[in-house]
């Protein structure tokens, strides 16, 4: 039988500064179409090979 899933934990004081700076940071990354193609061509793969959605 499968183990329960825990809640999630809030993160309070120093955690969730940090967490919102990593995300506001990653906001404005952009992805180069190097990676986009990368990642496009994998999602390709694991589609044919495991039919997902």
């Amino acid at each position: 039988m499968a183990k329960p899933i825990k809640e999630t934990p809030v993160l309070r004081g120093k955690d969730a500064q940090r967490f919102s700076e990593e995300v506001k940071a990653n906001e404005k990354k952009k992805v180069t179409k190097a990676e986009y193609k990368k990642a496009v061509a994998a999602y390709k793969e694991l589609h044919g090979r495991f039919n997902i959605l």
